[in-house]
């Protein structure tokens, strides 16, 4: 057995884990039943924690999934310092994580396609800082609107109503840093996504 509460932490949590991404794609267990061969009562307990995570199982899964296996296992760093970039698609996005996800505060490098869109504000806790690399970007805040060229920075409280996208003709690509409520964006907190997007409709595609 192994008393290193990080690893004991990271064991625990494959289940949800691989629960959370399945229905994240869309996915029931019986669909990964017969992708992968292995019964439905066998995913289950995996994912509820009944039955251990071995490597014979997360193989297969992370396959299908077409995620590395630390992603399932979410293995504690070994050291390495470099950020592994995984770009994803999200509410038609291209969406870079430039920080660890045990971060305190997420970094981001999003590419906003030029496409005409009918802004739709959310609000949630935390405070968001936004530079824009190239392109212009679309920025509501409340109801203010401004649209941000490269080099121009913005940051507010996401606490107010707020959206950023296309201004309909120009493409953008911007950095941005969430951070807790009630701090700057570059101090400590424990966020582990980011609701700017989630709050869009976003879906992992």
């Amino acid at each position: 057995m192994h008393n290193d509460p990080e690893i004991a932490a990271a064991l625990h949590s494959v289940g949800p884990r691989i629960q959370a991404l399945r229905e994240r794609r869309g996915h029931t267990l019986a669909d990964i039943s017969r992708l992968t061969g292995f019964s439905t009562s066998t995913l289950s307990r995996l994912e509820t924690g009944q039955r251990k995570a071995s490597l014979e199982l997360l193989l297969p899964l992370a396959r299908i999934f077409n995620v590395p296996l630390d992603d399932l296992v979410g293995a504690p760093e070994t050291g390495d310092p470099r950020v592994r970039l995984r770009p994803r698609r999200v509410n038609g996005r291209t969406v870079v994580p430039l920080t660890r996800q045990a971060s305190s505060s997420h970094a981001w490098k999003i590419i906003v396609p030029a496409v005409e869109t009918t802004p739709s504000l959310t609000t949630h806790e935390g405070t968001t800082w936004i530079y824009v690399l190239s392109g212009v970007l679309r920025l509501v805040v409340d109801s203010e609107e401004w649209s941000l060229e490269a080099g121009e920075v913005a940051e507010f409280s996401t606490e107010i109503p707020h959206w950023f996208g296309s201004d309909g003709s120009h493409e953008a690509e911007i950095l941005t840093i969430f951070g807790p409520e009630g701090r700057s964006s570059t101090n400590h907190g424990a966020k582990t996504s980011m609701p700017c997007l989630e709050g869009h409709g976003a879906a992992e595609i």
